[in-house]
């Protein structure tokens, strides 16, 4: 499985390569992960829109 991480602060290589760890060993845990950052965004993306339209 490919997956690609986007850090939001800087991370001590030994970080990086926990949660790499962690995610191949527990797929429902990055699933998880996957849906908070969308919500994330859509939230983003929804506030944004609504100011632009305003």
């Amino acid at each position: 499985m490919n997956v690609c991480f986007s850090a939001s602060r800087l991370m001590k290589v030994s970080e990086v390569r926990r949660l790499c760890k962690e995610m191949r060993e527990n797929p429902a845990l990055l699933l998880a992960t996957e849906l908070k950052a969308k919500e994330e965004l859509y939230k983003h993306f929804l506030r944004k829109e609504k100011t632009v339209s305003a």
